[in-house]
Order: C-alpha cells, then sequence, then structure tokens
C-alpha cells in the first residue's frame, strides 16, 4: 500500500497578490457556492483507481479557503468522505488569511477535523505588507493566531517572505523573532521570487522594481537558519523549519513522489505514472462539470528520465537528501559522475551517509544552481 494524499484547491480571494502564481480570482464570491456544489461533483466522479492507496494527509488550499463558511467546507469533505476511505488521515490543514479567518470560521474548520491551521502572514510590517499587496496587518495576524490557539488548535504553520524590496535583514530578523515567540509548530520561511505572469514580474521586467542581490539573499537564507536553529525549530527543507514531529506531512507526499489527487480549478494529481492538472479557469471549469466533461487540461506521461529528476530536484532541497536507492542502477550511476563534478565546483557543499546525499548549510545557499547541474 502507498501513502498519499489529497489537495482541494479553493480559488476566491479578496485581493491578487502581486507576486503570487497560483490559480486565483477576486469579486466572485456569488460564484463561491456554485463552485462548492461543482467540487463535489468532481470528487463523485473521480475515476482513478486509489485501492492501493491510503490517504494519510488533506490540504485545503488556495486561494483564500478561510473565505468559505463551514457549511460549504463540509459539503466537499462530506463528498470526499464518501468517496474515498479517510480512516488514516493524521493531518488535515487548511489555509488562512489573516483578517478573513473569523473565529466562527475557524472553530467551524476545526469540528469538522481540521487539525493544522497554515496562516498566510508574510510579513508584521506595515511597509512590506503593502508592497506585497497583501490586505491584513500586524494586530490580525496575531489576533487570528491566538484565535486558533483557544478554540484548541494544536499544529500551527506561519508564513513568511523574505528577501523583498525595501526588507531589511534587521526587519526580517526582528519578523522571526516575533513569530517566534508566539511558538506556532511549524514555519514557513520563503525567500520572494518573480514569476511569470504576476504584477511583480511586470514590475521588475520595467526597472521599477529591484530585486535584492545575490549576497543580500545569502544574508536573508542565513539569518533565518540561524534563528530557527537558535529557537529549536528543525530545518527538514530548504524554506520549511518545524518543531519535533511537525513536518508538514502533505507537503512531503510532493517532495519524495508520492501520489495524490487534486480537485478544484488548476488543481494537479499524480498516480506515479501520470501527472495530470485541471483546467485554471473558474468559468470554464463550471462548464466542463456541468456538461459532465472531464476537468483535465493536460495530462502527461512521465518517463524514467522526468521521474529520477523529480526525486533529484524536490529532494536536493529536504535535509535528509537523495535517497541514492531509488534511482535506477543507470542513473544512480551517471549521478555520482555528476556529484564528483559537483563537488569539486561547490566545495563542503555535500554531506553523503547511509546512501543519502544532501546538502550542508552551505550548500542550500547554492541549492538552486547544484539542481540544474545534477539532473538530466
Amino acid at each position: 500500500m502507498q501513502k498519499a494524499g489529497i489537495y482541494i484547491h479553493i480559488p476566491f480571494c479578496t485581493v491578487k497578490c502581486m507576486y503570487c502564481d497560483f490559480y486565483s480570482i477576486t469579486e466572485r464570491e456569488n460564484s463561491i457556492n456554485r463552485f462548492v456544489d461543482a467540487i463535489t461533483k468532481e470528487i463523485e466522479r473521480c475515476a482513478v483507481d486509489v485501492s492501493q492507496w491510503i490517504f494519510d494527509t488533506i490540504f485545503i488550499g488556495g486561494g483564500t479557503p478561510s473565505l468559505l463558511n463551514g457549511r460549504q467546507i463540509e459539503k466537499i469533505i462530506s463528498a470526499l468522505y464518501k468517496k474515498y476511505d479517510l480512516s488514516h488521515v493524521i493531518e488535515f490543514t487548511i489555509e488562512a488569511n489573516p483578517g478573513e479567518a473569523s473565529i466562527d470560521h475557524l472553530k467551524a474548520f476545526k469540528n469538522l477535523g481540521i487539525n493544522r491551521l497554515s496562516i498566510g502572514a508574510q510579513s508584521l510590517q506595515p511597509k512590506i505588507l503593502n508592497f506585497l499587496t497583501r490586505i491584513h496587518n500586524r494586530e490580525q495576524i496575531f489576533k487570528t493566531y491566538n484565535n486558533a490557539r483557544s478554540i484548541g488548535y494544536e499544529n500551527i504553520n506561519i508564513d513568511l517572505i523574505h528577501s523583498v524590496p525595501g526588507q531589511t535583514p534587521q526587519l526580517w530578523k526582528k519578523d522571526l523573532k516575533d513569530i517566534i515567540e508566539l511558538q506556532p509548530e511549524h514555519i514557513s520561511a520563503y525567500g520572494l521570487t518573480v514569476e511569470k505572469g504576476t504584477d511583480l514580474f511586470t514590475m521588475v521586467k520595467k526597472k521599477i522594481v529591484k530585486m535584492p542581490k545575490e549576497d543580500e539573499n545569502v544574508e536573508f537564507f542565513e539569518d533565518t537558519i540561524k534563528e530557527m536553529k537558535s529557537n529549536n525549530y528543525d530545518l527538514y527543507e530548504i524554506s520549511n523549519f518545524s518543531k519535533s514531529n511537525f513536518h508538514c506531512k502533505h507537503n512531503i507526499h510532493y517532495w519524495e513522489i508520492d501520489p495524490y489527487l487534486g480537485f478544484g480549478p488548476s488543481a494537479h494529481s499524480f498516480d506515479i505514472k501520470y501527472r495530470w492538472n485541471n483546467t485554471k479557469n473558474l468559468d470554464g471549469y463550471l462548464q466542463k462539470i456541468r456538461s459532465n466533461k472531464t476537468t483535465i487540461s493536460k495530462i502527461e506521461l512521465l518517463s524514467e528520465e522526468n521521474k529520477v529528476n523529480e526525486i533529484i530536484g524536490f529532494g536536493i532541497r529536504m535535509f535528509k537528501g537523495i535517497d541514492l536507492n531509488k534511482l535506477p542502477k543507470l542513473y544512480k550511476r551517471k549521478l555520482e559522475e555528476k556529484l564528483l563534478l559537483a563537488k569539486s565546483k561547490f566545495r563542503n557543499c555535500f554531506i553523503y551517509r547511509n546512501n543519502h546525499i544532501r546538502l550542508s548549510e552551505k550548500g542550500m545557499l547554492f541549492a538552486d544552481q547544484i539542481t540544474i547541474d545534477l539532473m538530466f
């Protein structure tokens, strides 16, 4: 039997953040009920053979899932329970934005069995929040967190972003210290990336905005690791830190190339052999459901080389590294040849142990370049 996860994509947002390339739409609250009806139908109609899978995680992401009320989320969850055996689920996450997750919504979510909350804080600084087009403030972050604790959530993640134009290392370290003081079980600390199709991409291309230099990014990353380690947060993936036994199990499914099902517009699925994704448009998605047509817009058969590259690309970002035993013998030998060259180019960046190759903390600073050199 193979452990697996389920992802639910909720595409609604109050405001589209300038850096975000996930599919989301604004000013469509009147479509939420139609969307809920449609996604329950998609779940009911799913014909993927999961007889050899054990679902142990569910993740409701977006968009802003906390815009939906308890009844709407309950309808989606009920469809999942009717369709699949979810008796083995141990981690059930929903994303929430500060100021857009009322205490009543949080209570309803917890009563439905959701046991992990991921709060999209991103920053505590008004200037940085404004640049990122986030509509909440510092006080709302703390209020959402404290509400969740008072309700009884015992597994909370907080998202933060560094390497933002105008952000100083001092401001970043203050954010880290203030968030760590709350003692969430998990902290995701991402470097801001410029993604095609976003407002940030356009601003950088037109030279309206200048991204931090590489040495500045290194300083942000080094400060992050130092603060997290000194406060007993375990670095288990290049952007993810947790207290003991609170790694995000759902994301680990992605990184370890486990199977998963995705429902909702733009959601991806993977069954080890094929990867497919739904149409990236709410109206198109709703129309396909109404017409009893497949919501899949693209399907890809993964070649052996594709799979090896995914094992390398995800594995190199994880603290435990790449399990060389997962590679076919031919690729294992070729990767070992590539590693010899990489070790001479990136000195003191690799650690080899128990047939795993992983990056040292120094190596994580060069993870993107190293990944390119190792892939086929």
